[in-house]
C-alpha cells in the first residue's frame, strides 16, 4: 500500500509541474543541453504540421473568452485574438472565402477543454485548450516555409516560419505572415 501510495504522488506530482512536447521526445534545454527550459509549457516539434484554432461561428459570440484568446471565426474567415473588451482581426488578406463545409457539419462540446500547466487541475478558464502557467509560453510548430510544405492547411493553422522568422496563419484561402 505504502508504494501505491508514493507512486502515486510521484505521478501527481510530476503532472502538476508538466511541460508538455508534441511531435518531439521532450522540451528544449538551457544552454546546459540538460535542464529542461522553464519558460516552455507547451512545445511543437518540427514538421509539416501546423495548429488549427479553435473556429466558431461569431466573435460575437463567445462571451467568457479571455484576453488573448485566438479563434478562426468561420462567419467572416478571420483570425482573431481577444483584447480587453473587443476581437482584433489578425487576418490581413480579406479576399475570398474558406471551404468550411466540414467544419459546418460539427457542432461543439462545450465541456471539451485540456488544461496544461501548474494551475491546470483548478484553473476555470473557458477554452478548449487553456495553458495555465503564468510564468511559461507555448512554442509554436517551427518549419522552413510552412506555405510551400504543408501540403493541406486547414483554415486557422499557424506555424513559425524559421526561414523568415515569422509567425504564418493560413485564413482558409492564403496564408498571412507576421513578424
Amino acid at each position: 500500500m505504502k508504494k501505491i501510495i508514493i507512486l502515486s504522488t510521484i505521478i501527481i506530482a510530476n503532472l502538476a509541474f508538466s511541460q508538455i512536447a508534441i511531435g518531439k521526445t521532450g522540451i528544449s534545454t538551457l544552454a546546459d543541453n540538460v535542464t529542461p527550459n522553464p519558460s516552455i509549457s507547451l512545445e511543437f516539434g518540427a514538421g509539416n504540421k501546423g495548429i488549427i484554432l479553435p473556429w466558431v461561428t461569431s466573435a460575437g459570440g463567445v462571451t467568457s473568452a479571455v484576453p488573448g484568446t485566438i479563434i478562426f471565426d468561420t462567419t467572416d474567415y478571420k483570425i482573431k485574438v481577444k483584447l480587453a473588451s473587443s476581437w482584433k482581426d489578425l487576418t490581413i488578406n480579406t479576399s475570398g472565402a474558406a471551404d468550411t463545409v466540414l467544419q459546418n457539419n460539427l457542432t461543439d462540446q462545450n465541456s471539451a477543454k485540456t488544461a496544461i500547466g501548474t494551475n491546470s487541475a483548478t484553473d476555470t478558464t473557458p477554452g478548449i485548450l487553456v495553458l495555465t502557467d503564468t510564468d511559461k509560453a507555448m512554442v509554436l510548430p517551427k518549419m522552413a516555409s510552412p506555405h510551400l510544405n504543408i501540403k493541406n492547411p486547414a483554415p486557422g493553422m499557424m506555424a513559425y516560419d524559421t526561414s523568415a522568422k515569422q509567425l504564418a496563419v493560413f485564413n482558409g484561402t492564403v496564408w498571412s505572415f507576421w513578424k
